[in-house]
């Protein structure tokens, strides 16, 4: 990850806090370091699995943002990422552009996923779906106000303090969502969302 720090020293806004050499030792470095905002995770590392470390990281400190980072963009690896937490996926390939871009769009709250990550993912949703040459349902404002903050990890209490609704109303709303999208999980709506440009 060295090559990494030294990509972004360009970055005046974007300071690398710690580095780590595998899951273990990431963790032990979020507890020196708690108010870290992303998490870029190298999914290929010694030890505890990336996936593993998304999840641990999702589960011990919530408010923290995951951004994996692969050579590969299988539609299972990236299911898994964002199964486990992740809020965006950057090829090592990215440019310092690409990557410092994910990288502010994943801490300011929202999502990132490289070109060809994206493109997996809507051509999963097509064949699994089939629906193609089908005409997308209609989401309403509401509705896709909600995905966007579903697609970005937040709860349905804090969904409904946001919106001034209350929980119920939300989960009425996110199972609406489901049933319109035709899909089973935060992962099939956040395919949906990319594929119709629902998280700008």
């Amino acid at each position: 990850m060295e090559g990494i720090r030294q990509m972004l020293l360009p970055e005046a806004d974007l300071q690398v806090v710690a580095q780590a050499n595998g899951g273990v030792q990431a963790l032990e470095l979020l507890k020196i370091h708690p108010h870290v905002r992303v998490v870029l995770l190298d999914l290929s590392m010694p030890g505890m699995s990336g996936i593993e470390l998304a999840r641990a990281i999702r589960a011990g400190w919530p408010d923290v943002r995951v951004l994996a980072l692969s050579m590969f963009h299988d539609h299972t690896t990236v299911a898994e990422v964002l199964e486990a937490g992740g809020a965006g996926y950057v090829l090592k390939t990215a440019t310092r552009t690409e990557l410092s871009t994910a990288i502010r769009q994943v801490a300011a709250g929202g999502t990132y996923f490289s070109q060809d990550v994206a493109d997996t993912l809507l051509q999963s949703q097509q064949i699994a779906a089939g629906l193609e040459a089908v005409r997308p349902p209609a989401i309403t404002p509401r509705e896709r106000e909600i995905l966007q903050l579903v697609a970005r990890e937040h709860s349905n209490l804090e969904i409904a303090e946001a919106l001034f609704i209350s929980e119920r109303t939300v989960e009425t709303h996110r199972r609406n969502l489901l049933a319109k999208t035709n899909s089973k999980s935060v992962v099939g709506l956040i395919q949906y969302a990319i594929r119709h440009n629902l998280l700008t």
